[in-house]
This record gives C-alpha cells, structure tokens and sequence, in this order.
C-alpha cells in the first residue's frame, strides 16, 4: 500500500517522524466509527497519543516510528472503516493492501447502473422478454450500495436521508414493473457523485521536512578544536558554536559572535533586500547568507526554530472539508419528510401507486446532483485553461463569498527583485551613463543581488563595462575599485565619508535627494570626488494598482497588507495602490500574518490571503481561500487553494468573476431543476400525473440542466466582466 491514499475516504494529510495527521471522510457524521478508530488504535502496540477532531474530520497519532509506519496506521484505520465488524487485534506488519485509482472506482461505480439499464431497455423488447429475470436481477445488484447506506444511515443516525428517498422511488417503479426508469435514474446518481468525486481536491498537503526547510547540517566547532565538524541540525547543541559559510542556509536560531555577512531572509520575513549581519545581531534558521562568513551562538535548535514554529502552525491549521459542497444533500434533507407525506397521502386517497411513484419520482433532487457538480466541472475546466489552477468547487463556492483579501507585499505585490529606478549625476560632474557604468564595472562578479541589478540594468542599457583592477569589498558598505586608472567608491553615504570622498557643494547628496525620500540609495565617487547617486526599488507589479481599485471599486473587497519589510516602505507601498494604513501591518512573521488572518475569518468575514513564501504558508492554510504563484515557494504553491500558473496577478480577477459567474449557473441550475418538477408535482397531487411522463419531467429538468452546466466548457473566452451583487 502506498502512503498517499489508502482508500477514497481516508488518506495522509501530513506526517513527520513519530506523528501522523490523517483524513477521514465521514468522521463528523458518525459516532460510531469515531469510537471504533479510538479503540481500534489504542489497542496497537505504539501508538502513544490519539486525538480526533471530528468537526474537521481528521485524526492525529503519535507513534514510535520505530515500531510503526504511517502505512500500517493507515491501514488499521482504513479497515476500521471499511468494515465495522472486523474484530479489534492489534496491529501486525504484514497488513498490506492497494487501492484503485479514483477513475477506476468511478467505472466500477458507473458499469452496473449502465448495464442494468441497458437490460432494462432490450428486455422491453417482445424478442428479448426472456432477458427481464437478468434485467431485473442487474438492477438489485445496482441499487444494492444505495439500500446499504440508506440503512446505514437509518441504524447508525437513525434518520432517513436522500438515499432512502431514492430507494422507495426507485422499488415503487421497478414493482410496478418499469424497470428501465430507475435504472436510468441509478445512472444519473451515479454520475452525479462520480462528477463529485473526480472533482474533489486531494486532501494529501505536501509540506517540507524540517530538515529540508533549515538545512540538513550544521558545522560545529567545539572549544579547543582548529576545524568545526558536521552535525545534524537538529542535533546542534545549544550554546554551541556554528559556523556559516557563503551560500548555506543559517541552521539555528542564534546571535553572531564574529564576522559579517549579508543575509537573505525573503524567505521567512518576506523582506525583499537582503540585510548585514554584525556580532550581536541575531539571525534565523533557514535564511540564506549570501557573501561572508558567520560564527554564531546557537539559542534555538531544531523544533525550536522560528521556522520550524512556522511549519508547526501550518500543521496544526484547521483542516477543512474540499469537496465541493453538496448543496443537493441538502436540498433534499429538507425535502424527504415532505415528499413521503405527500406521497402517502396520494396513495391513500387515490388508492394509485403510479401517482405515488410520481411524486417519489418528483424529487427535485436528481437534475442538482447532476448539474451542480458538472458546474464546477466546467467552471474548474474553463480556469485551467486561462492558466489558473483552482483545486476545488469547494474553493470556486468560497471564492464566490470573498469580500476581504489580504497581500503579502513581497514577491506578490511587488515583482521581490530589486532593480534600479534611476541614475542622477551631479551638475559640472560626470554624466549619468558614466556614473552607472563605473558603478557597475565595479560592483562586476559580486554576488550581492544589488550588484547583480546594477550590471544587468548597464546592460539593458547598452553599456559595456571596463576592466576592473584592484578592488575590495566592504560587507554591508561598498566597493572600492581601480577602473581605467581611476579609483572609484560605490556604496553607501557612510562609506563615501569614511573614505574622505570631496562631496563637491552636494552634502550627502545634496539637490540630487529631491524626490527620493523613503528610496534605497547607492552613492558613486570618482577619484574621490562625489559624481552622483544611483536609486533602486522593489518595483510594484504592473498590474498592481489596477487589480486593487477593481477589487476595491467594483467588487467592493477591502484589502488588507502584510509584509515582513520595514514600516517606511510598507507605508510607501500602501500609499502607492491606495491602502489605507491603519489595513497595513509592517515587519510581521508568518504568526503575525496567521493571527491577522483568523481575526478578520472570526469578525465574520470570508478572507482570502494572497502569498508566494514559506513566512506566507501558514497564513494561507488559515484562510478560507489562500491564493498563490507557480513561481512562488513549493510549500506555498501546495497549501493553495488557488494558484496562479502565469504568475499574473490580473488572473485572480478571472477566478473571481468565474466563481461568481459559476454561483449564477447554479442558481439557473436550481431554478430549472425546480421550476418543471414543482409544476409537475402539483399536477401530481391533483389531477393526477402519468409516471412515465413525470419521469421524462424530471430526467428532462435534469439534462436541461447539466447541459446549461456545461457552457463554460464549450465557451471559448468567457466574459469577465465584473459581476455586481444581486446579478
């Protein structure tokens, strides 16, 4: 057996070493197969802890990995729920099974009502009378599972449901000897819950191993020893001495004892520019150093880790329910008293079965099951092919209800590259072209990505850079470089006064600075005379703006803003796409973008938060739609509800207004299945009503409606223009 999925109710929703969450479908509807589970498992020789949340029907266990697998876990519950009666025995390894793929379940599901009407219709035949034992027989066995969980239901919960409903209307037809009607309408319910089933998200959420996240190793050094050691790092001691060199991920939590470096913490704060590290600053696990080398103290190790509290939170998210929702369950839950009622009272005053029939018949069930799930089918269809992956109906129903939407800034809002905005030489200096071209020959080979911006926009400009000669590199300030037999200095303002740079009537930059409050800076120096200043941004998406006055305007969406950055350029952002600040919360780990996100889900409010990192995963798990990019982080990207494959931000706008435009079919779905068998179960009731043509009344409503289901599906470009409430 396979860990991914051990049947089509129950599966893995995420492990870890000695920890095992799983999903079981069914879990919040039955008591009894919640105490069977508990006590199927505490009677397994290592299971150590046990916990089942049957609202989000999921159950955790803690095990000794060394004598369990999440396979044989699996594998006892998966036969706990499959068969009730199955006595209690303790766990041994040989258990062992596989399960069919779900296209495979859903043939199988579909053939017997298929070959039972097919009987059906020839034994009607004068020459094929003969084939009516085989016919009928074909059709006991095909309404077999939906007698099982009528009964089911009927034992366990004590209540009728829709199963039962079909079960009566189907036996009344096939007593009166039409067998091809409920055959038939066994092959739409078929269909129906088969269209359900494939269009289900898989509950299984992929998320990174810890080790994974921080860095498999760390190097050690202990007291007295000339060269550190490798350790696993969630083996590092605390207090120990690590060692970081370029290019490696920081494994610990912890303060630097020596050295400098620049450190990329994107990843974890969301911060686009990366930052210096200095003794007795502190640094996190799983941010990168860049250039430089560290030596820190270790404070915080393994779980311990501000990115393995991160992973933690994601774990422990609500686990909510992706199938699409069953609107004709429950639909028909508020109908089934009512249509007995009704049909009794016909039989006993018209003393005709068929009326009775008719009006069992009359469900208004049948046409949703149907139409409803081939609406999402083709609504789910129709946003693959404008490049948005939406893994749900359930997702499409949610989305349709967002009227908060929360961004990261980072990497979402903005493009999370830096690139230069602008280049300003002072007057009776050097020109503009030249001052870049010095900066970038002698930023040239560095890996600081500032350096990498700054060559890459000389070259956009059509400039080739000259021969770098002596040079050295400041962390955290700024080159000094010999280019042509002149020296020149690209850094900082501090930098260029350390180096006695003349500033030439521009103190600090003097005139050059107007219009540039709140903008990064890089200063340029020739021959230790100041030349001019370079300006560099994260730059805003272009379509940005855009997308937020339109979900502001015309949606009327508020919008909220996230961002591990620093307040000045969160504030400047904010301003830019019109956010108002107090919607604005700067410098925020992924808990303080989680606690904002369940605050505004507990005020009543559908949230749908937009990120592409690992500091924006948990955040996304607790939103009701969580929305990423293709490009984004691979734990992100597989939390998400909604992924954007263009890595286009306009493309949320679409999936907008096709779950929109998705809950407008479902209502023309519901007015069309309605409508017919309202008018025809009232001439059911009163005159009177021909099975038959109650029959063609209620298959008919439900065709017209899968095929107005079907629209997207066969529409080219579907209009997208916003949909205004009341629509």
């Amino acid at each position: 057996m396979t860990d991914a999925t051990a049947s089509i109710t129950c599966s893995i929703v995420h492990r870890s070493p000695g920890r095992l969450r799983l999903r079981l479908l069914g879990l919040n509807r039955s008591e009894m197969l919640a105490n069977r589970v508990q006590q199927s498992l505490e009677q397994t020789t290592g299971i150590q802890q046990i916990r089942l949340n049957r609202a989000a029907q999921c159950v955790v266990v803690r095990y000794h990995p060394d004598c369990l697998s999440p396979g044989q876990i699996l594998d006892q519950v998966t036969a706990v729920e499959g068969d009730p009666s199955l006595p209690l025995v303790p766990l041994t390894p040989a258990i062992s099974s596989t399960s069919p793929p779900a296209s495979e379940s859903f043939r199988d599901s579909l053939t017997p009502s298929l070959l039972a009407a097919a009987l059906a219709w020839l034994s009607g035949r004068p020459r094929l009378a003969a084939l009516r034992p085989l016919a009928l027989l074909s059709l006991l066995v095909a309404v077999f599972p939906t007698a099982q969980r009528a009964w089911e239901t009927v034992r366990d919960e004590r209540r009728l449901n829709i199963d039962g409903l079909d079960l009566l209307a189907l036996s009344l037809g096939a007593w009166q000897g039409r067998l091809l009607t409920p055959a038939l309408t066994l092959t739409l319910h078929e269909l129906g819950d088969g269209i359900r089933q494939q269009t289900a998200r898989r509950t299984e959420v992929q998320t990174a191993d810890l080790r994974d996240t921080i860095g498999r190793f760390a190097w050690v050094q202990e007291p007295g020893e000339d060269s550190p050691h490798q350790v696993e790092s969630d083996r590092v001691p605390v207090e120990a001495r690590v060692i970081v060199y370029p290019g490696e991920q920081i494994p610990v939590d912890g303060t630097v004892l020596a050295g400098e470096a620049t450190i990329d913490q994107q990843g974890l704060t969301g911060e686009a520019m990366p930052v210096v590290r200095r003794p007795g600053d502190r640094v996190w696990a799983s941010t990168l150093v860049r250039s430089g080398q560290l030596q820190l103290r270790a404070e915080r190790v393994g779980s311990q880790t501000r990115a393995a509290a991160s992973l933690e939170l994601l774990r422990e998210a609500p686990v909510q329910d992706t199938r699409m929702a069953n609107y004709a369950a429950k639909l028909a839950d508020r109908l089934i008293w009512p249509s007995l009622l009704l049909a009794g009272i016909t039989l006993l005053t018209s003393r005709n079965p068929a009326r009775a029939a008719a009006i069992l018949t009359l469900d208004f069930v049948t046409g949703i099951r149907v139409s409803i799930p081939t609406a999402f089918l083709g609504a789910l269809n129709h946003t693959t092919r404008h490049g948005i992956l939406v893994r749900s109906g359930r997702t499409l129903e949610e989305l349709a209800e967002v009227d908060t939407l929360v961004f990261d800034k980072t990497g979402t809002l903005t493009q999370g590259t830096i690139a230069i905005a602008g280049v300003r030489s002072r007057p009776q200096g050097l020109p503009a072209e030249r001052v870049l071209q010095l900066a970038a020959a002698a930023e040239q080979q560095l890996t600081h990505p500032l350096a990498e911006a700054l060559v890459r926009y000389s070259q956009e400009q059509g400039l080739s850079l000259p021969v770098r000669d002596h040079w050295s590199y400041d962390l955290g300030l700024g080159v000094e470089a010999e280019i042509e037999g002149q020296l020149v200095w690209v850094g900082s303002q501090r930098f260029l006064q350390e180096a006695g740079v003349d500033w030439c009537g521009q103190p600090q930059g003097g005139e050059l600075l107007r219009g540039l409050e709140g903008e990064s800076l890089i200063y340029v120096a020739c021959d230790r005379r100041f030349q001019g200043l370079i300006h560099y941004t994260d730059p805003l998406r272009p379509e940005s703006k855009m997308l937020l006055e339109r979900l502001q305007t015309l949606y009327g969406i508020e919008i909220y803003l996230l961002t591990g950055d620093h307040p000045r350029r969160a504030a400047e952002v904010a301003q830019q796409l019109g956010i108002p600040p107090e919607r604005v919360q700067a410098e925020a780990f992924p808990e303080d973008k989680a606690r904002m996100v369940r605050e505004l889900h507990r005020s009543g409010r559908t949230v749908a938060f937009v990120g592409d990192g690992l500091n924006d995963s948990v955040a996304l798990a607790y939103a009701d739609v969580s929305v990423s990019f293709a490009q984004g982080s691979e734990i992100a990207r597989e939390t998400a509800d909604v992924v954007l494959m263009n890595d286009c931000l306009t493309d949320l706008l679409q999936a907008i207004a096709i779950s929109r435009q998705t809950r407008s079919l479902i209502d023309q779905n519901i007015a069309l299945v309605v409508g017919p068998n309202l008018a025809a179960l009232g001439l059911a009731t009163t005159v009177g009503l021909n099975p038959l043509l109650a029959t063609a009344i209620h298959n008919g409503s439900a065709i017209a409606a899968g095929l107005n289901s079907l629209r997207p599906l066969v529409v080219h470009q579907l209009h997208w223009e916003p949909i205004q409430e009341g629509q």
